[in-house]
């Protein structure tokens, strides 16, 4: 296995696994960053090639404001120049939403995608709710008492989950961050990715927490309209991978096992 982290104008981009593997690219949440996806590549990176990278506004480039455009040319830009040009795509809750757009513009280069609570359409009363939270949470995270508490809350999270000490250190020295939680609820307030998800023409998993409810109310028309199959992860939240994170990898590489095998039989 080899890894290798990528500095200057690929700082962010976490590589790890065989150079010659089935390879994956993992796109994370709002308030987390790229290590979220810690868990998954321990265990994932032995069989594939497992690709995690910082969005705007977050880890590594956490003095970036979040714009979904960027955010999506940041995963082209990775598919390109670390996955030679294709990969399983997996998307977790912003991360989702970021990948729906994506293989909408890009379907020719994602082998596969996985759509992690991220089933909610954020349009019509929806789209406003979402709006508004995020304008209130860009103005809370301006007090530094507010992201303090969003940083302890996270940490404390983080360390009740059942993760490898190791792996509880490396997310919470990543650190957490409240403002591009607001900007991305700005930025993806009234878009209709339930649309983008319909173009998609490729094999698509849909994955929920199973007491993520706000997901879980739209799961069925989300995986209806993707043509998608449905993994619900028992005993999980919304940040399912980090929950249960043994029964999130093992869908994970199911998923890209199937569709590989699909692959090859055509």
């Amino acid at each position: 296995m080899s890894r290798s982290v990528f500095d200057g104008d690929s700082e962010g981009v976490e590589v790890t696994g065989p150079n010659d593997a089935q390879q994956i690219v993992f796109v994370h949440g709002t308030i987390f960053n790229r290590t979220m996806w810690a868990p998954q590549r321990e265990e994932l990176a032995e069989e594939f090639r497992v690709i995690t990278f910082d969005m705007p506004g977050h880890g590594t480039r956490s003095a970036e404001a979040f714009k979904l455009d960027p955010a999506i040319e940041t995963l082209r830009d990775v598919l390109d120049n670390r996955a030679d040009g294709n990969a399983h795509v997996v998307g977790h809750s912003l991360g989702g939403y970021v990948a729906m757009e994506y293989a909408r513009r890009y379907p020719e280069t994602v082998d596969g995608l996985v759509l992690a609570d991220s089933s909610a359409n954020p349009v019509g009363f929806l789209g406003k709710l979402t709006y508004a939270i995020g304008k209130a949470a860009v103005l809370a995270s301006r007090s530094e008492r507010i992201e303090r508490a969003t940083s302890w809350i996270n940490e404390k999270y983080v360390r009740s989950r059942d993760l490898r000490p190791e792996i509880q250190k490396e997310i919470i020295e990543a650190g957490f961050t409240l403002r591009p939680f607001g900007e991305a609820g700005i930025e993806i307030a009234g878009e209709d990715f339930r649309s983008a998800f319909a173009a998609f023409p490729g094999p698509a998993l849909v994955v929920n927490g199973q007491f993520d409810l706000i997901m879980r109310l739209a799961e069925k028309d989300h995986a209806n309209a993707g043509a998608a199959d449905v993994t619900v992860i028992d005993g999980a939240g919304h940040v399912s991978n980090l929950d249960r994170p043994e029964s999130y990898t093992a869908a994970v590489a199911r998923f890209v096992d199937s569709a590989r095998t699909v692959g090859a039989g055509d």
